[in-house]
């Protein structure tokens, strides 16, 4: 029984590492395009959700960002 618990927090704990995930974020508008990236430090959860916050539209410019 031991075992099984110490396996599986274990393996919770390699879940929930902090990792490095690449932002891409991709700006239409006018005909023109262009894509940047960054890097992202943070639970797979977290760094969506702060690379998703830098999406969005404004007028006939749509920017939208995700984790790649």
């Amino acid at each position: 029984m031991r075992k099984v618990f110490f396996a599986a927090v274990a393996v919770l704990a390699l879940a929930s590492c902090k990792k490095d995930y690449t932002c891409e974020c991709t700006t239409t508008g006018g005909g023109v395009s262009g894509t940047v990236s960054g890097t992202v430090n943070g639970s797979k959860k977290d760094a969506k959700e702060a690379c998703e916050k830098g999406s969005s539209t404004v007028g006939e410019v749509k920017t939208e960002c995700k984790i790649k």
